[in-house]
């Protein structure tokens, strides 16, 4: 079974074979390819005859696209720091005279 969809881009396809989705990013008429991105971020080009040859459906959008691209949740990285005030940062140069104090008075 072949694909009778045409590529649109921005619209997300389903492979009906491997069910993995994928959105359309370019559509280049003249050499004649397409650009898809999976949800993973890889990118990919395919001439038109390959989409025809691929058994696809259109799909919906997955709720959080942002795949390998964005980080969604702030427990992303294994932390519980949700957000970082002003007054969170030291200044580069509030460090450094304290450092350099502490140094002379070891070697004096």
């Amino acid at each position: 079974m072949t694909t009778e969809a045409e590529p649109v881009i921005e619209e997300w396809y389903r492979h009906l074979d491997k069910g993995q989705r994928f959105v359309v990013v370019a559509i280049d008429e003249e050499a004649e390819t397409i650009e898809i991105q999976d949800f993973d971020g890889t990118l990919e080009e395919i001439d038109f005859e390959t989409w025809h040859e691929m058994e696809l459906e259109p799909c919906a959008a997955p709720e959080s696209w942002a795949g390998a691209v964005d980080v969604g949740n702030a427990d992303d990285y294994g932390t519980e720091v949700t957000d970082t005030r002003g007054h969170d940062w030291n200044s580069p140069g509030d460090e450094l005279p304290d450092m350099l104090a502490d140094e002379e008075e070891t070697y004096d």
